[in-house]
């Protein structure tokens, strides 16, 4: 099947200026690129008035955990409607492979975040995903995962034959095509990991020339992960931690979703960007990922302290107690800059849907009660397992300082919810980014170069990420012109997404979607290790 598309403006993901011309694909490749195109296809598209880029590759993301549901499509549906074709899977130390199959803690590989239908080794991964993928995924493999895959939540050290347990499942992966592999110190039980086995891990992954990815210990001015006084703020500490993890074992190193969480955390901006920069431009391999959106996904219990948790009913209600809890979470908001306001809760229980989509104040006022005590009632509601969307990760100057650095590229670390509000990362990020370039005077080409191009050189992805003769007919069409989102309805379907083809097969055309189980799963190539 040969398809033309005739006369776009083509950004071709390196980042120079557009022309315009034309693209010629033939089944899974582009075959010609030229400013006309003369030859016969099947098909001729005309996209006068358009952008043709290379298909987009969202640059952080958990979806390698959903594509063996039997309801997998709609996983996927709403991330090629903003134009994503390739997806980097298995962050934050979390992979549905690395494990033994008849593994006893199945229940932990996901961390609690995300359910494993098939916890397997790499290679059956692949086997599984052969022809029942949306999208391309570029697997990485999970520290944590493959952890709780052996021992749980054990909080207790690796012994040496423990670690080498580990690197033999991250060799089967790396040898079988994975790209790298992730760290995500804020979760169980990558937690407990110490430095032993992370820089073993991290040693590992960088023989076969892979990358890391790191969910640092902190994402704030202050966390629960670190002692209260220290020299520096935590951010920037677990920043250090990252760096120190890199130059040890020789690793690439991708910080994930640089955030800011909390008001306070905001003024570390230069500092964070200092460091980054320093190694950068010293020939260590450092760079981040970065939202669109001034908020993101949270745990209900963001600012409810463990030692209240752990307290009988009766010892929950004497007053002292509950006078300490005020002051604990008084403290907590203080320090981190957040407001009752920046909690939008977006699931509580099947039984309590009328609380989804209001802040704390809102939820409080219709119930006649005071911030706190709605705060503590939705809590317990939850089981504490409820989730909320957590405001105040950016402001306006640290997105479009985030967006035009040179070491950002763009992600949206999303899922579609199963249950409650959905994050409005799953829907709309990618659009929303070229609306904010076009707000803060960013050329386009520099935008789509960091969600194709620079994605793809970062992570060593052959074949795709630029318009080549010769790589994979990935390809998205966007119209400018008529870009929208919707901050208010966070499951909106963004318009100007025109056309969006995955390995040559339209998947969405004339802004309709079609579907079809066109992605494949990524291998890394073994070029990429000689050359090293």
């Amino acid at each position: 099947m040969r398809t033309l598309f005739k006369g776009g403006t083509i950004y071709d993901g390196t980042g120079r200026r557009p022309f315009t011309g034309d693209v010629l694909i033939e089944d899974d490749r582009i075959v010609k690129i030229d400013e006309s195109i003369k030859e016969k296809a099947d098909e001729t598209i005309d996209i006068s008035g358009y952008q043709i880029c290379p298909g987009l590759i969202d640059a952080h993301s958990h979806n390698d955990f959903f594509y063996d549901r039997e309801d997998s499509e709609k996983f996927y549906k709403p991330f090629i409607e903003q134009g994503i074709t390739t997806q980097i899977t298995g962050n934050c130390s979390f992979s549905p492979f690395g494990v033994d199959e008849d593994t006893p803690y199945r229940d932990k590989i996901g961390g609690g975040l995300f359910d494993t239908v098939h916890p397997c080794s790499f290679a059956e991964f692949k086997r599984r995903a052969e022809g029942n993928l949306y999208v391309n995924l570029v697997p990485l493999i999970g520290q944590g995962s493959v952890r709780a895959g052996m021992t749980g939540y054990d909080p207790a050290p690796y012994t040496e034959e423990q670690i080498e347990k580990e690197l033999a499942h991250v060799r089967e992966a790396m040898e079988g095509g994975a790209f790298g592999g992730s760290l995500g110190f804020m979760y169980e039980p990558d937690r407990y990991a110490k430095e032993d086995e992370i820089i073993a891990f991290a040693k590992e992954i960088a023989k076969y020339d892979g990358i890391v990815t790191i969910h640092p210990r902190a994402c704030s001015i202050v966390s629960a992960d670190y002692p209260l006084l220290t020299k520096k703020s935590h951010l920037e500490m677990g920043l250090d931690e990252a760096v120190d993890i890199m130059h040890k074992s020789g690793c690439r190193m991708e910080y994930s979703h640089l955030i800011f969480t909390g008001q306070r955390s905001w003024k570390l901006l230069d500092k964070m960007l200092s460091t980054f920069h320093r190694e950068h431009y010293t020939g260590n391999p450092l760079a981040f990922d970065n939202y669109a959106f001034h908020y993101g996904a949270s745990v209900i219990t963001v600012v409810f302290p463990e030692w209240y948790a752990q307290l009988s009913k009766e010892e929950a209600e004497k007053p002292v107690n509950r006078r300490k809890l005020e002051l604990t979470i008084l403290m907590y908001r203080k320090v981190l800059g957040i407001n009752w306001d920046d909690m939008v809760v977006a699931y509580i229980s099947d039984d309590h849907p009328e609380y989804e989509g209001k802040t704390i104040p809102q939820c409080a006022d219709e119930e006649g009660l005071s911030y706190l005590d709605m705060y503590l009632r939705l809590v317990e509601l939850s089981g504490r397992a409820g989730s909320i969307y957590l405001g105040k990760y950016y402001n306006d100057d640290i997105v479009h300082r985030l967006m035009n650095d040179e070491l950002s590229v763009f992600m949206t670390d999303a899922w579609v919810e199963e249950k409650g509000l959905q994050n409005i990362a799953a829907y709309q990020t990618f659009p929303q980014f070229f609306i904010l370039a076009k707000k803060y005077g960013i050329p386009v080409e520099k935008i789509v170069r960091k969600m194709t191009g620079k994605t793809a050189d970062r992570y060593k992805i052959p074949e795709r990420g630029y318009l080549r003769e010769g790589y994979k007919a990935d390809i998205t069409v966007i119209d400018l012109e008529h870009i929208k989102v919707d901050e208010s309805r966070p499951d909106f379907r963004p318009e100007g997404i025109v056309h969006v083809y995955v390995n040559g097969h339209p998947v969405l055309k004339d802004g309709r979607y079609n579907g079809g189980k066109a992605g494949k799963v990524v291998l890394k190539s073994r070029r990429c290790e000689q050359e090293k």
